[in-house]
């Protein structure tokens, strides 16, 4: 006769999920981002960050828009989760019509976050926390093939009041 599914521990997950409070809010600052060939374009970068279904998960939407002409550039929406069975974080990350999903480590010190993407030959690789000044800070490196990484994303935006 089978089980019947494990029920997930909802005070587990909400306790875990409160270790990211400190990204809970209304963030902006700048960002670069390159493409192709060494190409930069330099942004306004925009994150909100706020917990969902009784702070079960949380919810960052990130919009970056050209400083030249404000039209938006990197639109990603992600939504973290944990679960108490396994003592993961998980994220869904959107972006650009594409969606992926990956494992988030919390840093040692607090306040920070790693994670990254393999899709086929291409590797990423993300790390974000708060700095000295409480800035999020976020710093993005790609991998393809054998290739040394190179940076394709940095960011620091500040807590919006």
């Amino acid at each position: 006769m089978a089980q019947p599914p494990r029920s997930p521990d909802l005070e587990a997950q909400r306790t875990a999920m409160r270790k990211l409070e400190f990204l809970v809010g209304t963030w902006t600052g700048e960002a670069r981002i390159t493409r192709g060939a060494g190409e930069t374009t330099e942004l306004v970068q925009a994150e909100v960050a706020g917990y969902k279904l009784d702070g079960l998960i949380l919810v960052i939407e990130g919009i970056g828009r050209a400083k030249s002409g404000m039209a938006p550039v990197v639109e990603a929406l992600g939504v973290i989760s944990y679960e108490d069975e396994t003592k993961t974080y998980r994220m869904r990350a959107f972006n650009d019509g594409r969606f992926l999903e990956t494992d988030v480590k919390l840093l040692d010190e607090g306040k920070g976050m790693t994670w990254g993407f393999v899709l086929g030959e291409i590797k990423t690789k993300s790390v974000m926390r708060i700095n000295e000044k409480d800035e999020w800070t976020e710093l993005h490196e790609i991998m393809i093939g054998s290739e040394a990484p190179k940076r394709f994303m940095e960011m620091a935006v500040r807590w919006q009041k």
